[in-house]
């Protein structure tokens, strides 16, 4: 060859020991535009996987039998590989019609697909034509791409690298597609369990709110047989021994009444004293009684709030006195053992209003503010501030000589709430008291009636005090 015939061959790639270089070098040129449409429907079918699978399967698919001039295309998956992927196989005739069901497919077609679904890879003399170029993953053979190829000489190695090329692509589309369809499988089934948790969880919450709607039921229950016990307790303590009392003291006031009047003008201070002694005595008698039929009433299903209980309060001496019940203020919640505290010591006020101050009205005051907590009683009578003072630190002392100790029940009442008491003329002419109590409580109270009510068992009620004891 000579040195000419070195430089043709090494331009061309053809190499020839003829003169002519003519034929192998069309064939070359066949051979290399083969490659560049491979290349062109290579990159047309990377452009697909946004459609898909399917899409990218029948683009490979028609690439391979565009490049082979194949009568008939095969894709297909062999059996045990990849269970989740679909489609299991494509195959494509020469025009260009896809073909995705076995009777669609003609005998020789269907022998193929057999062969690769069965896991078959030997290639025998009868099939020269057909071209079988494995689909691998990771090494592991999981099909092939075979076709039934209409060039007039066989595939070059260049074609079956193209097909190679093809095949592993649909390898990973089809790989990439089962991950897909497993990833959504999961995230379905994930949507499935929380929507199931979703529904559960809303479920309990509404049986947990039935069943604490159903223990606070229970516990209002529970707390009023208590109450009640306890109240028809109260009522037949109060009718059995102190009304009896009361109605005794009465009688032996009403005698020595009648031995005073005999006594002429020297028993006229000890009879003032003696019908004083019975007026008291018949009011006494008479709130007594109204104590005793409000304790014999059914009791409320929830416990009273503070000015519910100031308007019970005044309600049961609405008889001597035209009373008044004012409130300021978001109320705060104190718990029921302070709010009965201080709705006794605003009704010991009144009592004390009724009973000494000679008064014909009365105002109760209560004024929510956001560190404390006023309740006043004030009335029209002819109370002097400065004289309850002195009363107040004379009841503090040892009680020797029977004297009534209302103001200091009132001042022991507030201060065990950490508040205190004052004495000050009123708007009306009379006295107004004073009972300021901080907010939050800052002294820890001790829990009286109404806690013992709601700590104690059923069988075995505790109670700390008298709640009609002043």
């Amino acid at each position: 060859m000579t040195s000419q015939s070195l430089d043709l061959a090494t331009l061309t790639g053809v190499r020839s020991g003829k003169g002519s270089y003519y034929r192998a070098y069309v064939a070359s040129d066949e051979r290399m535009q083969r490659a560049v449409r491979a290349m062109d429907s290579i990159s047309r079918t990377l452009v697909r996987t946004v459609e898909g699978p399917r899409g990218l399967l029948e683009q490979v698919t028609r690439a391979a039998s565009e490049h082979l001039e194949a009568q008939w295309t095969l894709l297909a998956l062999s059996d045990g590989h990849l269970p989740g992927a679909r489609p299991r196989f494509l195959a494509v005739d020469r025009e260009g019609t896809v073909v995705d069901e076995d009777a669609g497919l003609p005998p020789a077609v269907r022998r193929e697909l057999g062969a690769i679904r069965a896991g078959h890879a030997t290639r025998t003399p009868a099939d020269a034509t057909w071209v079988r170029v494995p689909m691998t993953l990771d090494g592991v053979r999981i099909g092939a791409l075979v076709g039934l190829h209409g060039l007039d000489a066989e595939p070059a190695p260049g074609d079956l690298s193209v097909l190679r090329i093809l095949a592993n692509e649909a390898a990973v589309s089809l790989h990439t597609s089962e991950q897909y369809q497993a990833g959504a499988a999961l995230h379905r089934r994930a949507q499935q369990l929380y929507d199931e948790a979703t529904a559960q969880a809303l479920d309990l919450e509404q049986r947990t709110r039935e069943l604490r709607e159903v223990e606070q039921r229970l516990l209002v229950a529970h707390q009023r047989e208590l109450v009640d016990h306890e109240r028809h307790r109260i009522a037949r303590e109060l009718h059995d021994s102190v009304t009896q009392y009361v109605l005794s003291t009465g009688m032996a006031v009403e005698v020595a009444r009648g031995e005073a009047e005999h006594l002429g003008p020297q028993g006229a201070p000890i009879l003032a004293q003696l019908c004083t002694a019975k007026s008291l005595s018949q009011v006494a008698i008479d709130q007594l009684r109204r104590a005793i039929y409000a304790l014999h009433q059914p009791q409320r299903d929830t416990v009273w709030t503070l000015p519910e209980l100031l308007h019970e309060v005044a309600e049961h001496h609405r008889q001597q006195l035209q009373v008044q019940v004012r409130v300021e203020g978001d109320a705060h919640l104190l718990g029921a053992d302070a709010d009965h505290e201080i709705a006794r010591a605003v009704g010991e006020a009144l009592f004390n209003v009724a009973t000494h101050a000679e008064a014909t009205r009365a105002v109760v005051r209560l004024r929510y503010r956001a560190t404390e907590l006023l309740a006043s009683v004030a009335d029209d009578g002819t109370g002097d501030p400065t004289e309850l003072a002195r009363r107040l630190r004379l009841e503090r002392g040892p009680a020797v000589d029977g004297r009534h100790r209302g103001l200091v029940n009132i001042e022991s009442r507030i201060t065990e709430l950490g508040g205190s008491i004052a004495f000050r003329r009123a708007r009306l002419g009379g006295v107004r008291v004073e009972m300021r109590i901080p907010l939050p409580l800052a002294v820890p109270y001790r829990p009286g009636l109404i806690g013992g009510l709601v700590e104690a068992a059923p069988d075995r009620p505790t109670f700390q005090e008298n709640p009609w004891q002043r």
